[in-house]
């Protein structure tokens, strides 16, 4: 099967050699050159997948759909809940395979966590405590990411990965929630010996309720002073997860020694987990079968980011 690739940063950086090794024909298009695009969507290829800013998503879709493609869609889905919407169901109209690229749900940790929760290893799942801070973003050149105009900020390239995790984990809805969006990094260099004023956060905490009465609190930014470890714990009625990396879980209960567990699955962290989830497209592709993550998830992440967006308080902006 062939592939066209749009975006030419994360697209030919990690999904280029995560299609390649499933034994797929890769072509990068560039995501500004919209005749490449839609020279692209018209070929013969089987799958466009948009890896461009999330401010092109939308035209992007919606020109591999006027061509009857099925689309891979990196996250967050366009720059909000009515483009994600959109887009949703122009897929639908159209009757093609849509998916979306919440990978992370394929860390072997993730996955033994969610199959424990069903089993009742801790009982009911109550709260979900989060903390990630890395600096990958503190020192970096003023871009798109930086600019709440095209859909950038650190709620959008990582939150939406976080939502998207807890609705996986909790099997509910986020119904209700709160968030404080921090820019740490003010001001950043242009490239050209200047400096641009930042307008989207590098960093976020938020609070949550799903709808099945559980609750779950995220704090990370990807601008601290140095990179800390990640702190992941599943909260429930009985008993805990702590997940220390993506193969490694422990089960924590009153009274007893921790039960520790190592998960077998691909090596690699990241770009393991995103090999899994293409081999899953690959074989979703081969069969005709509609999996998850896909634009309903899409979607269901960016109603989310809207709501917390509109309540939110905003420091260092």
């Amino acid at each position: 099967m062939k592939v066209a690739i749009i975006g030419r940063g994360f697209g030919a950086s990690a999904m280029k050699p995560a299609f390649e090794a499933c034994g797929w024909q890769v072509e990068v298009v560039p995501s500004r050159d919209m005749a490449a695009v839609e020279a692209a969507c018209a070929g013969d290829v089987d799958l466009i997948a948009v890896h461009s800013p999330p401010f092109q998503h939308k035209d992007h879709v919606m020109a591999a759909l006027a061509n009857g493609k099925p689309v891979l869609c990196d996250k967050p889905f366009g720059v909000n809940a009515v483009e994600a919407r959109e887009m949703r169901d122009a897929a639908k109209a159209a009757g093609v395979l849509h998916f979306l690229n919440f990978e992370m749900r394929c860390f072997p940790s993730w996955d033994k966590a969610r199959i424990l929760i069903r089993e009742g290893a801790i009982g009911d799942l109550v709260h979900v405590s989060w903390t990630k801070f890395s600096n990958g973003l503190r020192v970096r050149d003023h871009g798109w990411l930086n600019d709440a105009s095209l859909g950038g900020g650190w709620l959008g390239a990582s939150g939406s990965h976080d939502i998207d995790a807890l609705r996986f984990l909790f099997g509910d809805e986020i119904v209700a929630g709160n968030a404080l969006l921090r820019t740490e990094v003010g001001m950043r260099p242009d490239g050209e010996g200047g400096e641009v004023k930042s307008t989207a956060e590098d960093a976020f905490s938020m609070w949550l309720e799903l709808s099945g009465g559980g609750t779950a609190s995220v704090d990370s930014s990807f601008a601290t002073c140095m990179p800390l470890p990640t702190t992941f714990t599943l909260i429930g009625s009985t008993g805990a997860i702590s997940i220390a990396d993506d193969t490694r879980l422990s089960i924590l209960r009153r009274k007893q020694e921790p039960e520790n567990i190592e998960v077998t699955g691909p090596a690699g962290g990241f770009m393991g987990a995103l090999s899994t989830w293409v081999q899953k497209v690959t074989d979703a592709m081969d069969s005709g079968t509609q999996i998850a993550p896909n634009f309903d998830d899409g979607v269901a992440a960016a109603e989310v980011m809207d709501m917390l967006r509109a309540s939110a308080r905003r420091t260092g902006v």
